[in-house]
């Protein structure tokens, strides 16, 4: 448990620009900073951090809230997790009492899944350091590829022992369970039930997801073990906290590379990555041979929009420079392409250049894709059938981009280099952006079922309300979070004569409880009471003080409710004192009695309607609906209006 002075020392020291933009590319945006939503697709930023307020909101799908909200629902983190995660950030000692045998057991599975994965990583890598002659041969493979020591330890680099029951004996000796060296993948079972160390005798490439945490492992035989073996690469298979088509390798060590140049660069394996890496060049990830998946583009969207392709020349390099490509145009990536020179990959090259030579190479001979597939698909092509079928395949890509100006000089490019009226093409292009709006796609097969769309999430039906919230009380609210402590009510003289000066919260209690009215939401009710309850603390700031709640949805309500949605000119803004507040408050208690006076009466007239042969009730609900609307009609009065039913 972390006591109370520790979790106020790391909220202390918490700073929400430092916490988002270890995920998140911000710029400055006057007060504030803007970048990319990382809980949904976008490509527009709407994603604002506030340094003054400490708090981060999306106005796209209304994530957000303080430093440590964002951590819980970025890592998916729970609230104590969320506040190791940051202690261990700003180098805060949490002391805490040493968990029991049941309160290990109680653990997330998730958890104890990376806290084996973490014990593996050290595991392979005390072999890969050890002094014994295992070591020394896997450490051999290492210099062989030309790998530093600060490098390898960079990488978390390790090796595994040939014998294949030797990690599961120590694993289990040590107390972790046989349970997760399975769901992990480290380990399988034979047709005996033993433990397998899928590893044995291969040097070890841990997979480091983008917080840090190590969600799963590539192994790789010794060179003088590959000859005849098909599978020189064993990975982590998938699990609860491994997908491959997720996943980047190097995309932890490259994260604030890739901010800071506002560029990344991609290539296909490991050793490509690492041997960049110690050339000095640090923003490059990998995706391992697969195809790109969207759920990488959108975390690699989150640093930059600006990729490179880095492959070798030969047909392998030409065939991985063509997958996924149309995917990060249509997400909105600014996509360059190089092949390095015949015989070389990433890996070789970086090994023969400085980082300033590489750099210079790439710029002087990247070029864009479009260009890259003109030039590669219609080089000495003279069938005509096969010409067509390139610039139909050239033309679906242009399709695809979503900046129409960037588009039209695609096509203008294109139908110079190729001889073809710029006419034909882009009636070619719209058809193409046609069939994908309609759902269907006859060259590329794709279904209407497959295209998804990201919802835009809003107060009403995201998870930290219930359904059926009003404006009205989404107004109040506001007022709550906002001005909840404020004083702007006095001499406010009770039934019993007692004279008091109450704060807007406990004003707007007083009222709802005289009615016996609620919110609709019962988050809604917790803000209220809470507001209430604390009102008397000194320095209580209600704004301040739900930001920071524990709860993550009243954190996200009070971020959203903190943020002004539509900006007005400051003549229109509402002036913050206290006959403004006052009034504001007054008009909308009003207001919530007369949305729920209108409730009240649609009621009564159905229940009326449905009693038609009983005289008795229908003259109760009558005399009910009679006063419900006098009521109604002295508050539409009140209000300024003269409605009359």
């Amino acid at each position: 448990m972390i006591d109370r002075l520790t979790i106020e020392k790391i909220k202390d020291a918490a700073n929400i620009v430092d916490v988002v933009g270890e995920f998140v590319t911000l710029r400055k945006a006057g007060a504030n900073y803007k970048g990319l939503c990382p809980f949904h697709n976008e490509k527009t930023p709407s994603f604002i951090v506030s340094p003054s307020r400490g708090t981060c909101h999306c106005f796209g799908c209304g994530k957000g809230g303080n430093s440590i909200s964002f951590i819980m629902e970025h890592e998916q983190m729970t609230y104590p997790e969320a506040l190791r995660w940051l202690a261990n950030k700003y180098h805060i000692e949490i002391h805490e009492r040493e968990l029991s045998d049941d309160e290990k057991r109680e653990q997330s599975e998730r958890e104890s899944m990376f806290i084996v994965n973490e014990w593996a990583a050290k595991y392979f890598e005390e072999i890969l350091h050890g002094d014994g002659d295992m070591a020394s041969i896997g450490m051999q493979y290492f210099r062989s590829r030309g790998f530093r020591d600060d490098i390898i330890r960079k990488f978390q680099l390790g090796f595994d022992l040939n014998d294949r029951h030797a990690l599961a004996q120590t694993a289990l000796k040590k107390g972790y369970k046989a349970d997760y060296l399975l769901k992990t993948g480290i380990c399988y079972q034979n047709d005996r039930g033993e433990l397998i160390d899928r590893y044995a005798g291969r040097v070890i490439f841990p997979w480091i997801g983008i917080s840090g945490k190590v969600v799963g492992f590539g192994g790789r035989k010794l060179d003088a073990a590959t000859k005849g073996v098909q599978q020189k690469y064993v990975n982590s298979p998938d699990s609860d906290i491994y997908h491959k088509d997720h996943e980047l390798y190097g995309i932890y060590q490259a994260k604030k590379t890739i901010a800071k140049e506002d560029r990344v660069y991609m290539v296909e394996g490991y050793t490509d990555v690492i041997s960049m890496h110690q050339c000095g060049i640090e923003n490059v990830v990998a995706n391992s041979g697969t195809a790109l998946s969207v759920h990488q583009i959108h975390t690699l969207h989150r640093f930059t929009s600006n990729i490179t392709l880095l492959y070798d020349g030969d047909a392998a390099g030409i065939h991985a420079a063509l997958r996924g490509t149309d995917m990060l145009l249509a997400e909105g990536m600014n996509l360059k392409v190089l092949l390095l020179p015949e015989g070389e990959d990433p890996d070789s090259f970086a090994r023969k250049h400085t980082a300033i030579d590489f750099r210079k190479y790439i710029e002087e001979n990247q070029t864009d894709f479009i260009q890259f597939k003109t030039d590669l698909l219609l080089k000495n092509q003279r069938d005509p059938l096969k010409r067509s079928e390139a610039i139909n395949s050239i033309v679906q890509s242009i399709a695809v981009v979503q900046n129409q100006i960037l588009r039209d000089t695609y096509l203008h490019d294109c139908a110079q280099r190729i001889g073809i009226n710029e006419g034909t093409l882009i009636n070619q292009m719209n058809r193409y952006i046609r069939e994908k709006k309609e759902g269907r796609s006859s060259d590329t097969g794709v279904r209407r079922e497959e295209i998804v769309s990201t919802p835009k999430i809003n107060l009403q039906n995201s998870s930290v309300s219930s359904g059926g919230v009003s404006t009205i009380e989404k107004m109040l609210i506001q007022m709550i979070i906002r001005y909840g402590e404020m004083v702007v009510f006095r001499n406010i003289e009770d039934e019993e004569g007692n004279v008091y000066n109450l704060t807007v919260a406990q004003f707007i209690h007083y009222n709802m409880a005289t009615d016996g009215l609620q919110f609709s939401s019962e988050l809604y009710n917790r803000i209220l009471s809470e507001a209430v309850e604390h009102c008397t603390d000194a320095d209580f700031k209600a704004e301040n003080y739900f930001i920071h709640h524990e709860d993550i949805n009243i954190s996200q309500i009070a971020t959203m409710m903190s943020e002004d949605l539509i900006q007005l000119a400051e003549s229109q803004q509402m002036r913050v004192d206290e006959e403004s507040i006052r009034n504001r408050t007054l008009h909308l208690i009003l207001d919530f009695r007369m949305d729920y006076l209108d409730e009240r009466l649609k009621m009564l007239q159905a229940q009326i309607a449905s009693s038609a042969n009983n005289a008795e009730l229908t003259m109760k609900l009558m005399a009910e609906y009679k006063d419900a609307s006098q009521l109604r009609n002295a508050i539409a009065k009140q209000l300024g209006s003269n409605i009359l039913l």
